[in-house]
């Protein structure tokens, strides 16, 4: 190994720095204030490896906690984009792809490889890996909600409708937690945190 490919992992080290300045919509439990991307990757790593048990199918837990931590380090370029925007892809935009290949192109070429193949996967949304770990991405801002009244639900007039769509992705990684959420977001309109359509 020389001297250069250390610099270019040092180099990607310093510039995924970045993800602990970009704020999401969500925040944190019990708070007033935002999510980073670092604190929401690092969350939903440690989710997966306590839930794993309940996926749909036995996981590489080690390659779904490596999705989640890589997942959102595009966001340095392209931004967060809200889940819940009318306008916005929330995925898989062209934006994400040039950010994706900008920065693990600045590691060793046979790890930027292997990383843009995991966010790749994850995007993709079509192993059993990605499955689980999306429904992570998904579980969390839904129990950050709940925990803040309806969060940005209340703050952006999110209908019930909009949440049980978009949340229904939690299913194809874990049918137990889906149904865990789906109740969960049945008492969020019982409760009044989550209006339906009218």
């Amino acid at each position: 190994m020389n001297f250069e490919y250390l610099l270019k992992q040092v180099a990607f080290i310093h510039e995924i720095d970045k993800v602990k300045y970009i704020l999401r919509k969500t925040r944190l439990f019990n708070s007033d204030r935002n999510e980073n991307d670092a604190e929401h990757s690092w969350h939903l790593s440690v989710m997966a490896i306590i839930l794993a048990d309940h996926a749909n199918e036995p996981v590489d837990i080690l390659k779904v906690v490596k999705m989640l931590l890589i997942h959102d380090i595009v966001e340095i370029d392209a931004g967060d984009i809200f889940l819940y925007d009318t306008v916005a892809s929330h995925t898989n935009t062209a934006a994400e792809r040039t950010a994706a290949a900008r920065i693990f192109g600045l590691l060793p070429e046979e790890q930027a490889a292997d990383l843009t193949a995991v966010w790749e996967e994850f995007e993709a949304g079509k192993s059993m890996e990605s499955k689980f770990a999306r429904a992570m991405d998904r579980l969390e801002p839904l129990l950050q909600n709940i925990s803040n009244n309806g969060g940005t639900w209340k703050e952006f007039d999110v209908r019930y409708e909009q949440v049980l769509k978009k949340k229904s992705v939690i299913e194809h990684g874990s049918s137990r937690l889906w149904e865990f959420a789906s109740e969960l977001i049945s008492k969020s309109v019982k409760d009044g945190i989550l209006k339906v359509s009218s």
